[in-house]
């Protein structure tokens, strides 16, 4: 029996139908997803429930906890102070019966931010995902549920005509995207690597060319306690702590008036950003404030060693706020707890672009565009530690990290054809005996 088929623009139409032919079950397997509240240390029913339907459609699926002891010397490693226990990633591996292509990961993160207050999403709640229009609202919809099932049912829209891979093809479904990328680098250090790797994130329908660092601190500002009735007499670290951040602020700024060093990064307003995204401290209303903690992130330019950048920022603190009345003599703390990530840059036209590219146009009927992102991506991985091509393309959102986060249906169905297209052509394509899912 002849394994490879060629793929003629026949086949490749043949292969968007089935994607349309598949959308309502993709569609609502989204938004099974989406039930599962996976934020970070809570995604273990969420994985187990992706296990299950990979099994069931027939692929060889590992699952297996996170071990810091084995990542912990990788140069791509994040601090972390948390359990690891529970985080599951979910690896499926096709093998085809012959390899006539290129092999392929196909990485998504099941972990999700926290809400916020649920009386803020006026659409719906969180986790009651609902389609109105061409949107469909829900937390982890768009970042990146969606891209875990495009991944899934471009698979399953081969399956459909009667076609697998003609390569290895890994699933990934990963934790601890949104706060280290240890999850992914598990699944590296564990020994899965290809020839290419795609990452459906909420990219709008455009290839990630680059993107920056991460690092994640924790600032622990000590005060003076005193009962409020002597509030002069002592020294508030709450107070202290906006000191801090106005401290870190023009550091930022230091930063982005570096921009013109970094290529595909010289162009953009404000590379580096800095986030406050949590703040608590304090203990009575009538006693001044003796502690208080500020949790943080900031980026970094692809090139540069979180290492460095980190002594940067203890270093500007030191000096920054050494003459400060009170900080000078009592400096704050910082601990690195979370990311500590480099960027990374994607070559341009290198071979899986081309025929993403590709792909791109025969789904959508417009050519892929390429930008520069001030956000992290699990791509560094890829990139940086197994000098793999990874191709972050993914669909059209909103609010993602915000109230109302919402995917675009269309777009979705745009971006699994596109995938499903990229996999017939990048690792080829062999018949299977049973067409039916």
């Amino acid at each position: 029996m002849q394994d490879s088929q060629s793929v003629d623009d026949t086949l490749r139409q043949a292969i968007l139908d089935s994607v349309e032919a598949g959308f309502d079950d993709q569609i609502a397997f989204t938004s099974d997803l989406i039930r599962f509240p996976s934020l970070r240390g809570q995604e273990k029913p969420a994985q187990e429930f992706m296990q299950a339907e990979l099994a069931k459609r027939g692929y060889a699926v590992e699952t297996f906890a996170i071990d810091v002891s084995k990542i912990h010397n990788h140069p791509g490693f994040s601090p972390v102070t948390v359990s690891y226990a529970d985080a599951l990633n979910v690896v499926a591996t096709h093998t085809p019966r012959e390899v006539a292509g290129k092999s392929l990961i196909l990485n998504g993160h099941m972990d999700v931010v926290p809400e916020g207050p649920h009386d803020l999403w006026e659409v719906s709640p969180p986790y009651e995902p609902k389609c109105e229009g061409d949107w469909l609202y829900g937390r982890g919809g768009g970042d990146m549920k969606a891209g875990i099932a495009a991944n899934l049912f471009a698979l399953d829209a081969l399956k459909r005509l009667g076609y697998q891979p003609a390569a290895k093809v890994h699933f990934q479904s990963v934790v601890e995207e949104e706060c280290t990328g240890n999850g992914a680098l598990a699944c590296l250090v564990e020994g899965y690597t290809a020839d290419a790797a795609i990452i459906p994130e909420p990219e709008d329908e455009m290839l990630v060319r680059a993107n920056v660092g991460v690092l994640w601190f924790e600032v622990l500002v000590a005060g003076h306690p005193v009962h409020v009735r002597e509030a002069g007499t002592g020294a508030n670290a709450i107070e202290a702590s906006y000191r801090v951040i106005e401290s870190l602020k023009r550091m930022t700024e230091t930063w982005n008036a570096q921009k013109a060093n970094y290529p595909y990064f010289e162009d953009l307003d404000h590379p580096i950003n800095f986030n406050v995204g949590k703040i608590e401290g304090g203990d009575w209303a009538s006693t001044v404030a003796a502690w208080c903690k500020l949790h943080c992130r900031i980026a970094i330019y692809p090139g540069d060693d979180p290492k460095d950048r980190a002594r940067e920022i203890e270093e500007h603190l030191a000096r920054d706020l050494g003459e400060d009345s009170f900080l000078g003599n009592r400096p704050p703390e910082i601990t690195w707890n979370g990311f500590f990530a480099r960027g990374y840059v994607l070559e341009e036209n290198g071979d899986a672009e081309k025929a993403l590219a590709e792909a791109h146009r025969y789904a959508t009927g417009s050519d892929l565009q390429s930008f520069v992102t001030p956000g992290y991506l699990d791509a560094r991985v890829f990139v940086i530690y197994a000098d793999m091509p990874c191709l972050v393309y993914g669909p059209i959102t909103e609010n993602i990290h915000g109230f109302d986060e919402r995917v675009s249906l269309s777009s979705i169905k745009r971006v699994t054809g596109a995938i499903a297209l990229f996999i017939a052509d990048w690792c080829g394509l062999e018949r299977i005996g049973d067409a039916n899912l």
